[in-house]
């Protein structure tokens, strides 16, 4: 098993130290180390360069985290990526205590682990609704992001079959590619907590954008579109949509932007259609179920 770790990052080179040193710091040592510069405009080259010179440093112009993540997963030699937010760190254990369970557990393509939450410089405890699982998730990962992306190690192969991060999304784009992952395939799941994750910071995606509903909401959709799910998970995905689609009309009313509440209201008479027709036959999200909606 080949490692190869991916860390994205944007003008974050004082917190990137303590994130590659994580890494450096492992039991089990990564195959390689990928630093995707995602237009950074701070030391972050210097830094890099001067302290970790094993380390293999890519920099582009700003396309996003996902095109970052993307580039750095294309780049990879290993034969499995682990993921690495550039303001957060591993437990000194994560990449052994993982490898040996997905050593264990063949079956398997991804792994992923409890965590610790800082917010604010204080640790903070999850809500129950943010509890982690493992095994057949779909269901479990609809109402928000199931898995963190630093937590996992992944087959490449397995992001070859289900595609990578969707570039087009500004957000949610992890809640997006763990939809399709989780779709297809069981989550390994190691109840100890092996990464830190930072919040409360001016930079993170969840501040930039409102509405962050509007992108799980054409996640929903393209996996709902894909025909791949079950009957019981395309109801399920299709309820969810529904709810998110609701809440996102209701801030676009709130806002004035008639244009955006009409399109949600399309979109929530569409999907209301199609769940009375799932409701109905118990089909598949099917293409004959999609066109039994127009």
């Amino acid at each position: 098993m080949k490692i190869s770790v991916v860390i994205p990052t944007l003008n974050r080179a004082s917190r990137l130290m303590a994130a590659i040193e994580s890494v450096c710091k492992q039991t089990r040592p990564a195959h390689e180390i990928l630093v995707i510069d995602d237009g950074s405009t701070d030391d972050t080259r210097n830094i890099v360069s001067a302290n970790f010179p094993d380390v293999r440093y890519r920099y582009q112009d700003n396309g996003g985290v996902s095109q970052a993540r993307n580039t750095g997963i294309r780049l990879a030699t290993g034969d499995w990526i682990a993921l690495l937010d550039s303001d957060d760190q591993w437990h000194h254990q994560k990449l052994e205590r993982q490898a040996c369970a997905l050593q264990e557990n063949p079956d398997y393509k991804i792994c992923h682990s409890d965590e610790i939450w800082i917010r604010n410089g204080k640790r903070v405890n999850p809500m129950h609704k943010h509890a982690k699982k493992g095994g057949h998730i779909f269901r479990h990962g609809l109402p928000r992001c199931a898995i963190s992306p630093s937590s996992v190690l992944i087959s490449k192969r397995l992001l070859e079959e289900v595609g990578t991060f969707d570039e087009s999304l500004p957000a949610c784009e992890d809640y997006d590619l763990w939809l399709r992952v989780c779709a297809r395939h069981p989550v390994l799941y190691l109840e100890e907590p092996l990464i830190i994750k930072y919040g409360g910071h001016a930079d993170q995606l969840s501040r930039r954008y409102w509405g962050m509903d509007r992108f799980r909401v054409y996640a929903l959709q393209k996996i709902i579109r894909s025909g791949e799910l079950s009957s019981a998970d395309c109801l399920a995905a299709v309820q969810m949509l529904l709810e998110k689609a609701a809440i996102v009309h209701q801030g676009t009313v709130k806002r004035g932007n008639t244009d955006l509440a009409r399109e949600y209201e399309d979109i929530q008479a569409h999907y209301g259609a199609l769940l009375d027709n799932l409701r109905t036959t118990r089909d598949s999200c099917s293409p004959l179920s999609m066109k039994a909606t127009g």
